[in-house]
């Protein structure tokens, strides 16, 4: 369900499991709840949520000054956080800036709209993996619902494992929360975690190119 990567006196930080979901599902248990029993029931507030596809680094609060403190840094997006997708798909644009309104499709979805009155902003840049499937590195900007999933169907190359946005069925969704840098109480924090399940992500080009590629922070990410 989850790993527990670090341990704070402020916070926890969690690497999800992908299918795993915040909230109960009939009979399986919530990663919050699992969280609580595995920690005596301590009372935990969650920084940020991810998509049940998604895998990767999830930061639980473990005061509400905490938890008011880097809900105040994500909302002046003084959180950085970068993200790694697999697309088998040519997108429109292999690296820049994807940004528009995001309004309501059909079946739970969303969609990218033309217009600009509250975009979702989304920095990217990918590389190839292999012939015919792509490693995009994303920075979103803003923190929308399924922002990320829907930025990339929008460059025409929706995340491998992504049905629900006409991505090719796969083991799981190539979606995975990967670093993490942030800034509490004057200390500098920077997390990176590998995604650690999925055919194409533990593969050994994956883990080659994200070696070759260093930190995410350090790339020249397109204008914000």
């Amino acid at each position: 369900m989850y790993t527990l990567i670090h341990t704070d006196p402020r916070f926890y930080l969690l690497d999800k499991h992908p299918g795993v979901s915040f909230h109960r599902d009939g009979d399986a248990p919530g990663l919050m709840e699992a969280l609580r029993s595995r920690l005596g029931d301590e009372a935990l507030w969650p920084v940020h949520r991810l998509d049940r596809i998604t895998s990767g680094l999830i930061l639980v609060a473990r005061s509400t000054e905490v938890a008011r403190a880097l809900g105040e840094a994500l909302a002046e997006r003084e959180v950085e956080k970068y993200y790694l997708a697999l697309s088998d798909r040519k997108p429109a644009k292999k690296q820049g800036r994807i940004s528009g309104d995001m309004v309501k499709g059909r079946g739970g979805a969303w969609r990218l709209a033309p217009t600009q009155a509250n975009p979702a902003v989304t920095q990217c840049f990918s590389h190839s993996l292999q012939p015919g499937v792509r490693l995009f590195l994303l920075r979103p900007r803003t923190g929308k619902t399924h922002q990320l999933r829907v930025a990339m169907k929008s460059l025409g190359a929706p995340i491998l494992g992504d049905e629900l946005y006409g991505g090719t069925p796969a083991d799981r969704g190539y979606l995975h929360a990967y670093a993490l840098r942030f800034e509490l109480d004057g200390e500098r924090f920077a997390f990176i975690q590998p995604p650690g399940c999925g055919e194409w992500f533990t593969g050994d080009a994956c883990r080659a190119l994200l070696a070759q590629l260093g930190e995410p922070w350090t790339q020249p990410w397109p204008g914000a």
